[in-house]
């Protein structure tokens, strides 16, 4: 077992299955050393999380529903009581209407347009504001966004509007909480075989262009992203905060690629 989270509490929000990347990153945590606590959405959800949190030795394994201000109400109540102090924060969740990202950026509805933006990126905040009076040793806050945030990506539509809204509220979040010792960064991790990538049309054309382009001429393995999580909530990142660190490969440097 590693040392860099040593003694450090970390809240993992969004893994769904042993293929999520938050899973990953929770895997990585216990592998250096971090206490875990995780949390699932509804009923629906609480079994399976609850038997990788087992498998993960997680502390505690709570309900919340980041839409719903009185779930993160009684998820910050619930660590105030039983882990007082909150070193770590990973949110890795995202939301979008299916036939929202099957049509035309042009044609989003309003409400799938609103859903994308309170689920993928105000949750941040909602998220930020409701646990960081238990960072009281300062710490580190991660989210997970995409390229498609600043460039266009076939398909992603509304979701990319709303990783860019995620990437500036990192950025403003970092503004507010630096002060208080709390780091907010963004992990941009290059498209991963998950079960919400599958709700992406034709995501596997997406994959092999990136494996073909991208630098390192192969795919993202989720360990990778897992292992910049880490270094993030270590002490080592002590000096990086407002950042968003590309783990894809080297994909984002690519411009045109000709056969």
């Amino acid at each position: 077992m590693g040392e860099l989270l040593r003694g450090k509490t970390a809240l993992v929000l969004g893994v769904a299955n042993k293929w999520s990347i938050a899973y990953a990153i929770s895997s990585a945590f216990v592998r250096e050393g971090a206490s875990l606590v995780l949390t699932y959405q509804g009923e629906r959800q609480r079994e399976t999380v609850e038997e990788l949190g087992a498998e993960l030795k997680a502390s505690e394994v709570l309900n919340c529903d980041v839409t719903r201000s009185g779930d993160l109400d009684t998820l910050a109540a619930s660590l105030n009581q039983s882990s007082p102090v909150l070193d770590a924060v990973v949110h890795s969740i995202a939301f979008a209407n299916k036939e929202d990202l099957s049509h035309p950026f042009i044609e989003t509805s309003r409400e799938g347009y609103l859903l994308a933006q309170e689920v993928s990126a105000y949750s941040l905040v909602a998220v930020s504001r409701a646990v960081t009076p238990l960072m009281k040793r300062g710490g580190s806050i991660t989210t997970l966004t995409y390229l498609g945030s600043t460039r266009v990506v076939q398909n992603y539509n509304v979701m990319g509007v709303a990783k860019a809204a995620l990437e500036a509220s990192v950025r403003y979040l970092a503004s507010d909480l630096g002060s208080a010792g709390i780091r907010v960064n963004a992990i941009s991790a290059g498209p991963i075989k998950t079960a919400s990538a599958r709700g992406i049309k034709d995501f596997s054309k997406v994959l092999d262009a990136v494996s073909s382009l991208a630098p390192l001429r192969r795919s993202t393995d989720p360990a990778e992203v897992a292992d910049a999580a880490v270094f993030l909530a270590s002490d080592l990142a002590r000096g990086v905060t407002g950042n968003t660190v590309f783990v894809d490969a080297g994909f984002q440097i690519v411009g045109l690629g000709l056969s």
